[in-house]
């Protein structure tokens, strides 16, 4: 029994590895925001250990810098980070029923973006220790990376901090084009969020909605047209 946990758990490292490799170049960047803005090192790192949270990290740490008010920052953050509460209710049908509450609670101190669609693509049922394992990795990645931006602002030129603050995207789109290759419904998805993403973007109105809840807005309308266009039987989750 323990053997197999173990493997579960050396699965859920090596699952989790590529998101912890991206995520060092995120969290480097973020760690160079920080930091150039008048944070220590140590309090960029403390924010990156107790939130993990990627795009509402960048946002609540501007704000921040910048002087802004305790209800701007909550708020904000709240905002883009609400889609998580989304991936937490789909995630849910997928762990295994043998999940304590207690490990669940821990647990979902780990629920990304790139987290989430890893777990979601495994067959199956979604045990704590595989869980913990995809989560370690990315979580030490974000960290490190967090670390090594903040001691290293003042030695790289302003050029290569320019083109590490985009590494974010090229993570994301690293997670939705293989998929998108092998399945013809996941690639109508994405553009789907696409181009609803674009309407959002440049139509007048709509564009003043703040990102967090257009995120919420277009993986909602996705979603349904895929639960709807694309059922998934029982008996194939359960395999």
């Amino acid at each position: 029994m323990q053997e197999n946990q173990a493997l579960t758990f050396k699965k859920g490292l090596k699952d989790g590895l590529p998101i912890c490799l991206g995520y060092i170049s995120v969290s480097f960047a973020f760690g160079m925001m920080a930091t150039q803005g008048g944070l220590p090192v140590w309090v960029a790192l403390l924010i990156s250990m107790s939130n993990l949270t990627s795009a509402g990290q960048f946002a609540g740490t501007s704000l921040i810098l910048s002087g802004g008010l305790y209800i701007e920052i909550a708020v904000t953050t709240f905002v883009i980070n609400i889609r998580y509460m989304l991936m937490s209710l789909s995630l849910s049908q997928k762990i295994d029923e043998a999940m304590t509450t207690l490990q669940r609670w821990v647990l979902s101190f780990g629920v990304t973006d790139e987290i989430f669609a890893v777990a979601m693509q495994q067959h199956g049922s979604i045990n704590a220790h595989y869980f913990s394992g995809l989560i370690a990795m990315p979580y030490i990645g974000w960290t490190v990376g967090t670390l090594l931006g903040g001691t290293a602002t003042n030695l790289l030129p302003m050029g290569v901090r320019t083109a590490l603050g985009i590494a974010i995207y090229g993570m994301f789109i690293a997670i939705i084009i293989p998929p998108a290759k092998e399945s013809l419904p996941v690639a109508k998805v994405i553009l789907i969020a696409a181009v609803l993403s674009c309407i959002f973007k440049w139509t007048p109105g709509l564009n003043l909605l703040s990102s967090g809840w257009v995120i919420i807005i277009c993986a909602v309308i996705a979603s349904a047209y895929a639960a709807l266009r694309y059922p998934v039987d029982d008996a194939e989750v359960q395999t």
